[in-house]
């Protein structure tokens, strides 16, 4: 009697245990439906907007909000279990590497082959230099203040590990939110390009926040919006970039090379070293030369 009273005490567990894993997977699911659905309608949106010809403050908000968005994509791989292979964070930021590097070359190409402003290579490559110097200021700066800060666990995650990470995320947002706003600034199909890069390139940006955060007792909608709300910077700063792009015209080479600029030292400075210690040099260096291509290839036939 004791025996069978036992057995139904662990199988009433067992069945409750399952009904909230059950209510958990369908809380996801609703999360990952509802930025599905979100993206999908702004994405509709701005390829109206972009129909229309003309270049607007909304289109360029939208755009960068679409690559804001796109940052919690990489949680979905959580959706199901907690633990994933660690390549795909390098196959992702290898492939993310690649991209970056074709639209990088794509805005210098671009900010050097201005015809209607004086020595636009000069102030391209000043913007380029101006962009490195910028992101790495807010980078170490960012790195000073997380070290001093300390508040207590969330979710388990240890605090400070969860606002480097985040924060890291955050600071590279405002430089790709100024390659957005520039890049429209030059054209819609350029700003569009760009667009898609970088909403490509956040995947693995969530991604990496996500194998930080939920390892560490976070779960899977809060990793998702935390990745979202790391990329919220880029729809804050697009309109300002294009704005600043369109008022001084003859500034738009340095612009478009200080999100080059930006753009090149997250590849090199964190997503290719990243990719190497997940997979092997060749893997990496094939990942990045074939999407850098592609991306290459993508914008002659886009102009």
């Amino acid at each position: 009697m004791t025996q069978a009273f036992g057995v139904t005490i662990q199988v009433v567990k067992r069945v409750s245990t399952i009904k909230s894993m059950n209510q958990n997977l369908k809380k996801n699911i609703g999360a990952v439906i509802l930025l599905l659905a979100t993206v999908i309608f702004f994405v509709i949106w701005m390829n109206v907007l972009v129909q229309r010809g003309s270049i607007t403050i909304t289109l360029v908000f939208i755009a960068a909000l679409i690559t804001a968005l796109t940052t919690g994509f990489g949680a979905f791989p959580f959706l199901l279990k907690k633990e994933i292979g660690r390549s795909w964070l390098g196959y992702g930021n290898a492939l993310a590497g690649g991209l970056m590097i074709g639209a990088s070359l794509g805005l210098i190409f671009e900010g050097t082959q201005l015809g209607d402003i004086s020595f636009p290579a000069l102030r391209t490559f000043a913007g380029i230099l101006a962009g490195l110097f910028l992101v790495i200021v807010a980078h170490r700066a960012l790195e000073k203040r997380t070290e001093q800060v300390s508040i207590g666990d969330i979710e388990g995650a240890n605090a400070t590990k969860m606002i480097m990470i985040v924060g890291i995320m955050t600071a590279h947002s405002f430089a790709e939110g100024i390659g957005v706003g520039v890049s429209f600034g030059e054209s819609a199909s350029l700003g569009t390009l760009i667009t898609t890069a970088i909403a490509i390139h956040n995947i693995p940006e969530g991604l990496a926040i996500s194998l930080v955060l939920i390892p560490r007792g976070a779960g899977f909608i809060k990793s998702m919006w935390w990745s979202v709300f790391s990329s919220l910077p880029q729809p804050l700063m697009a309109v300002p970039a294009f704005l600043f792009v369109m008022l001084f015209k003859p500034l738009l080479p340095f612009g478009l090379g200080l999100a080059a600029g930006a753009m090149l030292w997250m590849v090199f400075k964190e997503l290719l070293p990243e990719a190497r210690r997940e997979l092997s040099s060749l893997k990496v260096y094939v990942c990045i030369i074939v999407t850098a291509v592609g991306m290459l290839v993508f914008q002659m036939v886009a102009h």
